[in-house]
Parts: C-alpha cells; sequence; structure tokens
C-alpha cells in the first residue's frame, strides 16, 4: 500500500512566481513526497505525490492559472488498472 496515493501534476502559469517560495509552502503545509517545483517567474511545473490533491489544487490556483492538470490513482495503477 502506497503512504501517498495521488501522482498530480500541473502547470502555474502567473507573474512573479517563486520555486523556492513554492516549496517551501508545499513542505510546511501539505503531507506528501516527491515534489517538484521548477520553472520561472512565469511558468512553474508541479509534481507533487499526496492523498488531498484538491488542496495542492486550490493553493495553485491562488497563484495563477492552472492546467494540464493530472491526478492518477497510483495504487490504480500499481494493480494494473486505469489510474
Amino acid at each position: 500500500m502506497l503512504e501517498y496515493k495521488y501522482d498530480t501534476q500541473l502547470l502555474i502559469e502567473g507573474k512573479n512566481l517563486d520555486e523556492d517560495a513554492i516549496n517551501e509552502y508545499f513542505t510546511n503545509n501539505f503531507k506528501g513526497d516527491c515534489l517538484l517545483a521548477v520553472g520561472d517567474e512565469e511558468l512553474i511545473k508541479i509534481h507533487y505525490h499526496t492523498n488531498e490533491p484538491w488542496k495542492v489544487l486550490e493553493y495553485c490556483s491562488s497563484l495563477g492559472e492552472i492546467y494540464d492538470i493530472v491526478v492518477e490513482d497510483m495504487d490504480r495503477q500499481s494493480r494494473g488498472l486505469q489510474g
């Protein structure tokens, strides 16, 4: 059984985005692992494993426009099912 079930990925498009601040917010406010938050001041790519992807989406949408959103159930995938 996986500790964190959902692979959550998205792009954030905005202004004055700060990948260090985003990384820090995730670390301090969300339970999960495998965080990747990289990009520049206008576009950040997020990859994160969590049990509460809706919290990630809510936070990220407060930073700018979010798109290319993918939330996959890694437990289902490990059983050979559609994630």
